[in-house]
């Protein structure tokens, strides 16, 4: 029997589980509430470096020290509330982990890597023509991941390139 998650009483009205269901609350849910932590983190994130920003470094120049509260209380609460965000999302991480900690299967990649030999599962025999399009579907995959290892190689190359001519301009 799992006890209510605290963090759900922080939830709107129309994202609350009805309340005999705090006993079955489902993975599935429990990682929509963390989807919806990882976007609020984003946006305190973004946020903080808006005021950042914002933010004048002291020149000499002599500024309000009410719009330097007003900054600093504000950069403040985003951090403090960033901080609860991350615990919320550990806390959604580890029930997840606890609930589904009884599965029996291990999740796997859905497009293997380069190089990487895929382990044979045990299986009934297929018929010639879904071997050959399972055959045809894996050269795809190994196609599409060889122009990704060049595209990033030419990303790569173009990068080094912008940041060595910004370092020549210094």
């Amino acid at each position: 029997m799992a006890a209510p998650l605290p963090q759900l009483a922080g939830l709107p009205p129309q994202q609350q589980p009805p309340p005999g269901a705090l006993r079955e609350i489902s993975p599935v849910f429990l990682c929509r509430i963390g989807q919806e932590t990882v976007q609020d983190i984003v946006t305190r994130t973004m946020e903080i470096f808006q005021i950042t920003r914002a933010t004048q470094l002291p020149n000499g120049v002599t500024q309000s020290h009410a719009v330097y509260q007003d900054r600093f209380g504000k950069l403040q609460e985003h951090l403090r509330q960033l901080a609860l965000l991350f615990r919320k999302l550990r806390l959604l991480y580890e029930r997840c982990v606890e609930m589904t900690s009884d599965l029996q299967e291990v999740p796997t990649e859905l497009v293997p890597y380069v190089g990487e030999e895929l382990v044979s599962v045990r299986s009934e025999p297929c018929s010639p023509g879904v071997i050959q399009e399972r055959q045809e579907v894996l050269e795809k995959v190994h196609q599409k991941n060889q122009e990704m290892k060049v595209l990033m190689d030419q990303m790569r190359n173009l990068l080094w390139d912008v940041n060595a001519m910004l370092t020549l301009r210094k």
